[in-house]
């Protein structure tokens, strides 16, 4: 039983970032989205049982994540009238299939967020990893919150471009 329990916990812990991107597609407010990680967590561990271990585990994990979002999206009205099941399949069909090149494209993004200065850095990882607000970012920042907003909006584009130049020049060859 130790042992299933470590192996449980092992394969999942790989996989959790993923998964919370994952369900990020479906559910774009972080704080829900790892809520439905976590009730995925349950599921998984409920059937741990049922799965392979000669399958990868993070495509099973997804199956449970997809039902664990459309639970969270029937009792939650304020995303209910922006996702029905079909939107939610066809949204984890099209992830499916463009699963590698999403994560060209996240070693992309980790290479171009390394060139920003450390001060732009400072603002992305409050705000998009500690969860910050803006009106608490321009406190801990001393820049207003219409800066910080310009500031986000031009990192975002600099990073998009910068991480399209990237995956062209893989592509073309000339990394």
């Amino acid at each position: 039983e130790d042992s299933r329990h470590e192996e449980f916990m092992r394969r999942f812990i790989d996989c959790q970032r993923g998964l919370l991107r994952y369900v990020m597609c479906f559910v774009p407010n972080a704080n829900d989205a790892r809520d439905i990680v976590q009730n995925t967590a349950i599921a998984l561990w409920k059937k741990y049982d049922q799965y392979n271990p000669e399958e990868d585990f993070m495509p099973w994990a997804c199956r449970f994540a997809v039902n664990e979002t459309r639970l969270f999206l029937r009792t939650e009205h304020r995303w209910h009238r922006f996702m029905n099941d079909e939107t939610i399949e066809l949204l984890a069909e099209r992830r499916g299939q463009i699963f590698e090149e999403l994560d060209e494209r996240r070693i992309h993004l980790r290479e171009c967020l390394r060139k920003l200065p450390e001060k732009e850095k400072l603002v992305l990882e409050g705000y998009y990893f500690k969860d910050l607000s803006i009106e608490q970012l321009s406190t801990v920042t001393g820049r207003s919150s219409d800066a910080l907003y310009k500031a986000l909006q031009r990192m975002r584009t600099l990073l998009f471009e910068c991480v399209n130049r990237r995956a062209k020049a893989v592509a073309g060859g000339s990394a």
